[in-house]
């Protein structure tokens, strides 16, 4: 799941996502990868962003997908998290989520839930970015709820994600290697708990 920005625009594909199934692919080969792409990527238009989730988890399970796990980048976080509720899903992976403080994380019992996160995300002028200690006090909220297998791991030297775009194409963030070890190890675990 895509990250969003304040703005009410029409929805794009990732360059973190992107990114980073291009390398996990290849080390996943048992695993299938979908991007959801929102009708309108804002945190204002929350709620449709988790009904774009909903509706390509149901395309998913129309293709005979049984059990999958949601990553979500950034505003991605916050929608994997209300999306989680179905048996289907069995793991949520939050890269730099955005968990806000009114986030329900009910959907999330039962399953496992872990974030990771760069050391030096910030938001600077024009580009949205979520602190590691926001993301953290999210993530503290998940545990406290209930949340029975929780893990968050920071990325020292990371920034917000994996890669930007550029006219030329994929540009990658500094770290990116480290981040894409690490959701291979969760999506790992994923596949070992059958």
């Amino acid at each position: 799941m895509n990250g969003g920005q304040s703005a009410e625009v029409p929805g794009t594909w990732s360059a973190t996502l992107e990114w980073l199934v291009l390398r996990l692919a290849p080390r996943c080969p048992d695993l299938g990868f979908l991007e959801v792409r929102y009708r309108r990527k804002s945190w204002r238009r929350l709620d449709s962003c988790v009904e774009d989730a909903a509706a390509g988890l149901r395309a998913l399970q129309g293709r005979g997908v049984e059990r999958c796990a949601l990553v979500g980048f950034s505003m991605g976080g916050a929608v994997s998290v209300l999306a989680a509720s179905g048996d289907a899903v069995r793991a949520v992976l939050g890269l730099a989520p955005w968990l806000p403080e009114d986030l329900s994380f009910e959907p999330l019992r039962g399953k496992r839930f872990a974030v990771i996160h760069g050391s030096l995300d910030r938001g600077v002028p024009g580009i949205p970015g979520v602190t590691p200690a926001s993301s953290r006090r999210g993530f503290e909220r998940a545990r406290a709820s209930g949340v029975a297998d929780a893990h968050y791991t920071v990325v020292s030297g990371g920034l917000h994600g994996t890669a930007v775009r550029a006219p030329w194409g994929l540009v990658r963030l500094p770290r990116a290697y480290g981040w894409a070890n690490l959701v291979a190890r969760e999506l790992e675990r994923f596949q070992a708990s059958g």
